[in-house]
């Protein structure tokens, strides 16, 4: 017989998952908070408990802070620029974008906590000071924080699902071909080049600001590389256009696109394995 426990919890799994990822930009450790999650709700007194989506949810924000605040997340000595692990699905998703996502690494975890619960997830302020332990008035002060610093990182002018794909498309084609013409004519004159290698693949080791310094990494990148990538699908990458290619060393590749006036204004290129396992599942 099945625990009525358990079937409650499945019922969850999908959101608690998506709270999670989006507080930790790791799908792994947010899969680590749901086990974690799993095993103090096996050990709880499941008859007190009235409404158990919320008592999950609050179990596992509160996890969630707790795993921010330990010096093991901490990222003060991560090579290179760090981007979250690519979610890449069918259609987009634009709750939570890749450069909102970035933008929230900025805040304490009591403000991402208060932000994502109400303005992504719909949650009352009494209701998030339960699962961080404020009041309802110091929530809404967390919130307005978060706010502020994240303004402007919502895409306030999405791109239209089949134009942003065509343009990843021909992004896609040209950096695949090397041609360094075409991708000239695609970027916006600010784009920002974004490239996470983790220390475990090559990749720029900051932030490349500008078209021509973009062009020029680039054309260093065709130059270096020793055959072509092989598209294995487009996609949207945490929201945004974009695809997923097969190296020429065998491993996969994520690249995003954040579109602006039919311009490309960011390039977020994940090559980290560890943070590509799911993606390879994804594929098989």
């Amino acid at each position: 017989m099945i625990d009525d426990g358990v079937i409650s919890f499945d019922a969850q799994r999908s959101t608690l998952l998506r709270v999670a990822y989006r507080m930790l930009g790791s799908m792994a450790d947010a899969e680590d908070m749901l086990q974690e999650a799993f095993i103090r709700w096996a050990g709880t007194d499941r008859k007190a408990v009235r409404v158990p989506a919320a008592f999950l949810r609050r179990m596992v924000t509160r996890l969630c802070i707790d795993h921010l605040k330990s010096a093991r997340v901490r990222r003060e000595n991560y090579v290179g620029p760090w981007l979250p692990e690519p979610i890449v699905e069918a259609e987009p998703v634009e709750d939570v974008t890749l450069p909102l996502m970035l933008a929230l690494e900025r805040l304490s975890p009591l403000e991402r906590a208060a932000f994502l619960l109400h303005d992504v997830f719909g949650e009352s302020f009494d209701a998030i000071g339960r699962s961080i332990g404020r009041d309802a008035a110091a929530c809404r002060q967390l919130a307005a924080r978060a706010r502020e610093h994240v303004r402007g990182e919502r895409t306030r002018f999405p791109v239209e699902r089949d134009h942003g794909l065509a343009i990843a498309e021909a992004f896609s084609e040209a950096s695949r071909a090397g041609d360094s013409a075409k991708l000239g004519l695609l970027l916006a004159d600010d784009v920002r080049f974004h490239a996470d290698g983790g220390g475990k693949r090559p990749a720029a080791s900051r932030i490349l600001d500008g078209a021509v310094e973009v062009m020029r990494g680039l054309s260093a990148i065709f130059r270096l590389r020793r055959g072509n990538p092989e598209l294995v699908m487009q996609a949207f990458v945490n929201g945004l256009p974009g695809f997923v290619t097969r190296e020429a060393d065998g491993m996969l590749q994520t690249t995003a696109l954040l579109i602006e006036n039919d311009r490309v204004k960011a390039i977020y290129v994940m090559r980290n394995p560890d943070k590509l396992g799911h993606v390879e599942r994804l594929i098989h």
